[in-house]
């Protein structure tokens, strides 16, 4: 596998992400700080770079395994999370966007972090997985491993920031459309594995 191609598949896996973050920008209603900023995209980065570095390394021996169920647990976990924004969406408490308090889906939230950077980041293990069975040379994995974090970080970064902008301007009823995003994000997953 050569550099651009792999370049090539570090992007594609950026792509779930700057959704995610989208959504996160749109349910995440306070004022972001620096500090703030780089936990969330770093988040994104490092599960995204980590999960294709544990993929490779775990991939020799439970490629097979692996491949059978991670699309599942992806569009399982990211259907849950927006189906529950949906409904909250819909309810009265989460009718005003702009001064009212916190969204539960906030990427400010700790929980809902890392339970949104892990649900986007099972791809990576699979593409992690097949990497180990091209036999890449280390150098390649690192390679694989850093431009899919940078891309995460970039992606990530420039969802939250037009997911914000999106919020403020479509108003109360955006969390129902960040639920949306997530639920066919899950969508898009699980058919291109059941197609492979």
């Amino acid at each position: 596998m050569s550099y651009l191609e792999l370049l090539l598949l570090s992007l594609g896996l950026c792509f779930d992400t700057f959704a995610v973050s989208l959504t996160g920008g749109i349910c995440t209603r306070s004022k972001l700080f620096l500090k703030q900023i780089l936990k969330i995209i770093f988040s994104f980065g490092f599960f995204q770079g980590g999960f294709i570095f544990a993929g490779w390394f775990i991939g020799i021996f439970f490629s097979e395994y692996i491949s059978r169920f991670d699309h599942w647990i992806a569009f399982v976990l990211l259907g849950y999370i927006g189906i529950k924004m949906i409904i909250e969406g819909f309810s009265p408490e989460t009718e005003c966007c702009g001064g009212c308090s916190e969204s539960k889906h906030s990427l400010l939230n700790t929980k809902n972090l890392i339970f949104l950077s892990i649900a986007t980041s099972i791809d990576a293990i699979a593409v992690g997985v097949s990497v180990a069975l091209l036999q890449l040379a280390a150098y390649k994995v690192v390679f694989a491993v850093s431009m899919t974090f940078v891309f995460s970080v970039l992606g990530s970064l420039l969802g939250l920031i037009g997911g914000r902008s999106f919020a403020a301007k479509v108003g109360k009823r955006s969390e129902i459309i960040g639920g949306i995003i997530l639920i066919l994000i899950g969508v898009k997953i699980l058919f291109e594995h059941l197609s492979l």
